[in-house]
């Protein structure tokens, strides 16, 4: 017994620097270059808050994770490109009478409920209309009814640039639908289908557009196309806008539309798109309630707005402004005309919406 325990012993002996020596070795082989000879920090199990501090070697599985998160990273740091900011207009000016002063080319101010003019300039002077026409389209539309009836795209009312709400040949629509998404984000391939489905083509459409703004008193206007995109002989003025305007006005199903600040269109295919309106005073002003926004190179900036208080209806029609002017013009007017009246003290709100005394 005494001599298998010294054997026992022996052997222990000779097994012991053995496996000091391959620790050693070990440890060595796992050492990071660069760094001096020192104990080597055990690897602990690492949690999910740990991983992302984690300076272990990653397994091939969190490799693919650690490059993935690397270049969401790095995409992240990515500065995107910043839009132009848009032009800030210097603060409104008014006349010792307390009328808004403007940019603009044409301005004319009425009220929508009689006709009666609040303020003009140039009012008479023939212009481009760009898309402020669009309101007429969409009268004429709204007038004619059915609604509900299904308009089908063809090839040819897509042939319009540049603003497209990208409808396809084919595809089929309820009216209620593209008159929606005409007046609220203004695409001209729907004004052309709305005019083609309604009058055969945009010529015959054209025509009607005329014979219906004669009868509404606007006889220094002719229109050629639905859309407004600039064409020789295509015209209109301040005055006669603001006519059709208060036609389109008092017509129910437009002024659903026109008060929108966006809205959800369905295409064909299913996919939706949310469209903005395009006029900005609707969330500058609270009581704005519409109407219709226009821009080409040969208009300049144009808008058609109304706005409604307690007991008065205003439309205001600005022709051939700047881009950051037309904003700040249109809401001036249209504070000032609901709230001006005949008595001898006159008020109007900031654009903030808060009433301030004109001196």
């Amino acid at each position: 017994m005494k001599l298998w325990r010294n054997r026992i012993l022996f052997v222990c002996a000779l097994t012991l620097p053995l496996t000091v020596w391959g620790q050693d070795a070990e440890s060595e082989a796992v050492r990071p270059s660069g760094i001096s000879p020192g104990p080597v920090r055990k690897a602990q199990a690492v949690t999910a808050k740990d991983e992302q501090d984690s300076d272990i070697s990653p397994s091939s599985v969190r490799k693919k994770q650690t490059a993935k998160s690397t270049h969401a990273r790095t995409h992240r740091a990515r500065p995107k490109p910043k839009e132009a900011p848009e032009p800030t207009a210097p603060p409104t000016e008014y006349t010792p009478d307390g009328i808004p002063k403007t940019g603009a080319a044409s301005v004319i101010v009425v009220d929508a409920q009689n006709g009666r003019t609040l303020y003009e300039k140039n009012a008479d002077q023939t212009r481009s209309p760009a898309s402020t026409q669009k309101l007429l389209t969409a009268l004429i539309v709204a007038e004619h009814g059915f609604l509900d009836q299904a308009v089908t795209v063809q090839q040819v009312d897509t042939m319009a640039e540049p603003v497209k709400l990208n409808i396809k040949p084919g595809d089929t629509y309820q009216r209620i639908d593209l008159l929606r998404a005409l007046l609220v984000k203004s695409p001209n391939d729907v004004a052309r289908c709305l005019a083609r489905d309604h009058a055969g083509s945009v010529e015959a459409f054209a025509a009607v557009m005329n014979q219906r703004a004669r009868e509404l008193g606007a006889v220094n206007s002719h229109f050629v196309n639905p859309n407004g995109l600039p064409m020789p002989g295509q015209y209109s003025t301040a005055r006669d806008l603001s006519m059709i305007a208060r036609a389109a006005y008092a017509n129910p199903t437009i002024r659903s539309i026109v008060c929108l600040p966006q809205l959800v269109f369905r295409y064909a295919n299913g996919r939706t798109r949310e469209l903005e309106n395009t006029n900005k005073v609707l969330k500058r002003l609270p009581y704005c309630n519409g109407m219709k926004t226009g821009y080409t190179e040969a208009a300049g900036h144009c808008l058609i707005c109304s706005g409604a208080r307690a007991g008065r209806d205003i439309i205001v029609v600005v022709l051939g402004d700047s881009k950051a002017g037309v904003w700040r013009d249109a809401s001036a007017l249209l504070s000032w005309g609901l709230w001006s009246s005949n008595s001898s003290s006159p008020s109007r709100p900031a654009l903030t919406g808060v009433a301030e005394r004109v001196h």
